[in-house]
């Protein structure tokens, strides 16, 4: 069977390329006689792979050499709970609320102090950014919290919040690699790897090392301390030797395409393809102010659940797939990470052209 277009929010479409590179060494890693997933990951080979994914991490992004990255297990998830545990202090948190992945991030903070949501889109469905300027922060806040692009909602921050000296933490999952990212800017930053990064299963944490410290949280688990990671180089356990190998294999990829400003460039050229549309459509329409429009994540809605449901089972049919919006928004939602190529946005347009034609006055 050819290769369907994949417009899953995660786990979402990989480089072909990549795909093929693995299934190539998936018997036999460079000699070795077996394969990645078979590897110890005590293994000379496999401390190879990870330093080289780590490398080529810092390449893309530029990381500064006083931040750690750390490849972790538990999803984006698990962060709402190590952030709090390893970065409270005082006890105090500033939230920002754009939509799902903020509300259980928020709930979580509040198991282990107080968390306050100092602006929130919640009154228009999260489909805006809040307004940033004049934020009323706590003056004993330990972090302020963002979610820099919501996959569910289709919103991103265009800029950051102005918090002075405060840390900010950033949940990247579905922008990271995307575009270029002043990493300075941020105390520490994670994202789930199944949007941009590589297969559901790896969690990438950039964190300053000053945050880094045995002064955490009481009771918080050895699994859960950054420093612990930190410390044995994201061996202390058995990581998820498997998924940090593909995932660099992606940072390989990104760099051969000429690294995160092209990535930029290649991911706006396909999202002004289909915003463009659009904008111009007498059936479909997007559902995101404008100015905050994610590169990644396009939810769009014809205004009928009928017609909706008619559109994502016919387009399935039609080779595109994963297009049902999340439960909570309904409608549909076109993800278009890195790996989705521009041949595949072009062909949801001329589906979606094809669609409205015959289904405009139903």
């Amino acid at each position: 069977m050819a290769r369907v277009f994949n417009f899953s929010a995660g786990p979402a479409v990989l480089p072909e390329e990549v795909l093929l590179e693995a299934a190539e060494e998936m018997l036999d890693y460079q000699g070795t006689g077996m394969s990645v997933m078979e590897m110890s990951h005590r293994s000379k080979a496999f401390e190879q792979i990870i330093a080289a994914a780590e490398q080529d991490l810092r390449d893309l992004m530029q990381i500064p050499d006083n931040y750690r990255v750390l490849f972790l297990q538990g999803g984006a998830s698990q962060q709402f709970a190590m952030v709090p545990m390893n970065l409270m202090k005082n006890g105090v948190a500033d939230y920002i609320h754009t939509g799902q992945w903020t509300k259980k991030a928020i709930s979580e903070g509040k198991i282990y102090g107080k968390i306050n949501v100092v602006a929130s889109s919640e009154d228009k469905t999260y489909s805006y950014i809040p307004d940033l300027k004049n934020l009323e922060l706590s003056s004993n806040a330990d972090y302020v919290y963002i979610c820099h692009n919501n996959t569910i909602y289709g919103t991103k921050y265009s800029e950051l919040p102005e918090i002075g000296d405060k840390i900010l933490v950033a949940d990247m999952s579905s922008s990271i690699l995307s575009e270029p990212v002043e990493v300075e800017k941020f105390g520490l930053i994670f994202a789930g790897a199944q949007k941009n990064i590589g297969p559901a299963g790896v969690t990438v944490v950039i964190i300053r090392e000053d945050l880094i410290t045995e002064d955490v949280l009481p009771g918080t688990p050895t699994m859960l301390k950054y420093k612990t990671h930190a410390d044995n180089n994201s061996l202390y356990n058995t990581p998820p030797a498997y998924g940090i190998y593909i995932c660099g294999k992606v940072f390989k990829w990104v760099k051969k395409l000429g690294g995160l400003e092209a990535m930029k460039k290649r991911n706006e050229q396909k999202a002004a393809l289909l915003y463009d549309y659009l904008d111009q459509s007498r059936l479909f329409r997007g559902t995101v102010v404008k100015k905050d429009r994610s590169l990644m994540n396009v939810p769009f809605v014809t205004g009928s659940e009928e017609l909706d449901a008619k559109f994502v089972k016919e387009a399935a049919a039609a080779g595109l797939v994963n297009l049902k919006g999340h439960r909570t928004v309904g409608g549909m939602r076109a993800s278009i990470y890195n790996a989705m190529p521009l041949e595949g946005v072009k062909a949801l347009v001329e589906f979606m052209q094809k669609f409205e034609a015959e289904n405009i006055n139903l």
